[in-house]
């Protein structure tokens, strides 16, 4: 064969791989360098006060934040940030799995779950009919109620095709859900001794609260891996909501828009892939398939792969991005939030 002759489809495969994964290097190595000095920082606290106020993961979120406030990673960086911030994030959700019992899901009973699914259908009211009074058009109000209510931005992306949402529309609803989402990954710890809330009522707190699964474990790993277990629960029943709302949007839709698509939305859009792997192996776990003394271990793992992920969270928040944002919609998206953390309050002090 001669040497000009062009390589087949087949030959090209593994190059391409191999440029994908080398793009991701240095992003990654980034990441990893800012939750190395988090992790030191917080060793230097234990040494000087015995205890570390800030933790590894919130020092990391911090340290991202204060480096892309005056330097804006190039190119070469962002692969690998992103990569860090979800993939990287979504693994440590699923081997976060082989921690957990099915039988802490039978403990909690019919009262947890009824309870859940009332805080999503409150919230989704209260939050679409206070954007409608802002304002705001139906299929931006119906956005803001979806993220805020039940997934952040896995909803909004969900639910926009249904209802034939345009690109504005879009970018508006999901503006602010990086920066509040960091917000509540930092700021939901400080309510523990507030409101004086066990391991199981802050669990499920944020659980209820904040936004995506990845971010609840990143909320709750201070809190203890009751916290953690518990909140990843609640989170995982609120995020099975998503496919009654899309469903139920998908029968009305055409009515209130002529112009909305119409899109079926696929099983693993609604369930995505470490979801549906958190569950396998928490079946393994509660087979006892996965041994206890593997639990350790894959806790220690997941840590690691958390602080690397509020790194790249951290880094990839631009807090300037509040002044582009219309008021009416800050306004929107920030009062409903509070009131779903208003509700949800209410409801961990009544599962006293």
């Amino acid at each position: 064969m001669s040497q000009n002759q062009a390589s087949s489809p087949a030959d090209t495969k593994p190059a391409t791989a191999a440029s994908r994964i080398a793009a991701l290097i240095p992003g990654i190595l980034l990441c990893v360098l800012v939750a190395g000095v988090s992790a030191l920082l917080e060793r230097a606290e234990l040494g000087v006060f015995e205890h570390p106020y800030v933790e590894a993961l919130v020092m990391a979120i911090l340290l991202g934040m204060a480096l892309r406030s005056f330097w804006k990673p190039a190119p070469r960086w962002q692969a690998g940030i992103a990569f860090s911030a979800k993939q990287l994030l979504e693994v440590a959700v699923m081997l976060l799995g082989a921690s957990i019992s099915f039988a802490a899901i039978a403990a909690s009973g019919i009262a947890l779950l009824a309870s859940i699914a009332a805080v999503v259908v409150i919230a989704l009211c209260v939050s679409f009919g206070l954007s409608r009074m802002l304002g705001l058009s139906t299929r931006l109000s119906i956005l803001i109620a979806c993220g805020n209510s039940i997934c952040g931005n896995s909803a909004i992306a969900a639910v926009a095709p249904i209802i034939g949402a345009n690109n504005d529309e879009i970018a508006s609803s999901i503006s602010f859900t990086a920066i509040l989402g960091v917000m509540m990954v930092l700021g939901l710890p400080l309510l523990i001794p507030l409101l004086q809330l066990s391991a199981t009522q802050y669990g499920i707190l944020a659980g209820l609260t904040v936004y995506a699964v990845p971010q609840v474990l990143a909320a709750t790993v201070p809190a203890g891996l009751v916290s953690t277990q518990i909140g990843t629960l609640v989170k995982l029943m609120r995020v099975l909501m998503l496919g009654p709302v899309v469903v139920g949007l998908s029968l009305v839709a055409s009515r209130w828009h002529s112009d909305a698509k119409k899109t079926n939305v696929g099983f693993f859009r609604l369930v995505p892939w470490f979801i549906l792997g958190f569950l396998a192996l928490a079946t393994l776990r509660s087979l006892e398939i996965v041994p206890a003394t593997v639990v350790g271990p894959v806790t220690k793992i997941t840590g690691f792969l958390t602080v690397v992920s509020m790194a790249a969270l951290g880094l990839g928040v631009d807090v300037r991005v509040l002044a582009n944002v219309g008021g009416r919609v800050t306004a929107a998206v920030t009062l409903s939030l509070m009131l779903l953390l208003g509700i949800s309050i209410a409801l961990v002090h009544w599962f006293k």
